[in-house]
């Protein structure tokens, strides 16, 4: 099982540099694959995944994707509402087929898995998003290696022992700060001659230790729902990680995170 977890890990690594180094359409094709896939991964937790609303979530995701990289986030909001009012109809027109909570999760769905990870693409579009970028997966993969490291380490007091019991304050700590110092290193090797990158190494530190803090939040909630729903994983589809959502579940939320962290910290400095 380690070798296999090993192995799956590095040719994600390895996938992941290729795209987020290229950007464009094909990172913005690959976000949207990721995102239809841990979409069904969610629906099939919930339930939903055979069922009318499903597939309104699939066009509103693949409408959303389209607009997105045409009109960057000018044009979100506006999916996002209209996903609604459509999931809506189909409720009334249809009712009473679907219960509330098949269109809140539906809707639900929709907002948590593609909407979250199009930050990725979003990251990587800003003025030099080419170096932020990599921030997410710092502050989302190696919070996470350093966290299990310093919770082995020092880890005593539980952080939230009904939902993992073996994650501690302590390891929290250590992957925050842990994070942080992984961006400040980042920021000052792109910041120096070989590459001379025009950004703040305060603004990759502080970047890095938000988006610890809310990967925590992102891989417990995906625990949660697991938990709620009996399940053990998502999927199988990478092996010895499990599905889509086993793996990006905190990359879900540090994207978003990171995304505006950069632009709040980039327009005070």
């Amino acid at each position: 099982m380690f070798i296999k977890r090993l192995i799956s890990g590095i040719l994600l690594l390895i996938l992941a540099v290729f795209f987020i180094y290229t950007g464009g359409l094909p990172l913005l094709l690959i976000t949207a694959a990721i995102s239809f896939i841990g979409q069904f991964e969610l629906y099939r937790a919930l339930g939903i995944e055979h069922k009318g609303l499903a597939i309104i979530g699939y066009m509103a995701t693949a409408a959303y994707y389209v607009l997105v990289y045409f009109g960057g986030v000018y044009y979100m909001a506006t999916v996002i509402v209209v996903t609604l009012i459509v999931l809506m109809t189909a409720y009334v027109i249809t009712f009473p087929e679907y219960r509330t909570e098949e269109v809140t999760a539906a809707f639900f769905g929709m907002c948590y898995v593609p909407v979250m990870l199009s930050y990725l693409y979003l990251t990587r579009s800003l003025p030099e998003g080419v170096y932020f970028v990599w921030l997410i997966l710092l502050s989302s993969w190696g919070s996470d290696t350093l966290a299990y490291c310093s919770g082995m380490l020092f880890g005593k007091h539980k952080m939230a022992p009904k939902l993992s019991p073996k994650k501690s304050i302590e390891g929290a700590v250590g992957g925050v700060m842990g994070a942080m110092l992984l961006g400040a290193v980042y920021g000052y090797v792109v910041t120096s001659s070989l590459f001379s990158a025009e950004i703040s190494l305060f603004t990759c530190s502080a970047a890095c230790g938000i988006g610890a803090l809310i990967s925590m939040i992102g891989d417990l909630a995906a625990s949660a729902i697991k938990r709620n729903h009996g399940i053990k994983d998502y999927g199988n589809l990478i092996p010895g990680h499990g599905g889509v959502l086993d793996r990006f579940d905190s990359m879900l939320f540090t994207s978003p995170a990171v995304y505006f962290a950069v632009r709040l910290l980039e327009e005070m400095i």
